[in-house]
């Protein structure tokens, strides 16, 4: 309906909608507190294991390692730095000072001159 009517109904449904939100977050935050206190790892397990490899490579970098012995940890090459995206992602992604990093590793990142593709060159 128009006018005034039409205003109320609908400020009305808002205002039952906002309602139900805040009944549903708190109904979740509720299960998910009971499902901590039962013991129950929250979370996607694929994710956790690759946090595990970031935790272990910037455990090396900590540690003063260079790349190419982070590298081992995680049982990648040192080539896979500019190569590979499935095998280097956990090197790229972990907090490492590019004065860490051999230049080699360092040049693979940026594109090769003139590549077509815009990915870097897989070192020699």
């Amino acid at each position: 309906p128009p006018g005034p009517v039409g205003k109320f109904l609908v400020t009305q449904m808002a205002a039952v909608a906002e309602l139900e939100a805040g009944l549903i977050s708190q109904r979740t935050r509720a299960a998910l507190a009971m499902a901590k206190a039962r013991g129950v790892v929250l979370g996607n397990p694929r994710l956790r294991a690759g946090t595990a490899d970031q935790a272990r490579a910037a455990a090396a970098v900590k540690q003063r390692l260079s790349r190419a012995r982070a590298a081992d940890v995680l049982g990648v090459g040192a080539w896979s730095w500019g190569g590979s995206p499935a095998t280097s992602k956990p090197l790229r992604s972990c907090a490492c000072p590019s004065s860490l990093m051999p230049p080699a590793a360092i040049a693979s990142r940026r594109p090769a001159t003139g590549s077509r593709t815009g990915r870097p060159t897989r070192p020699a």
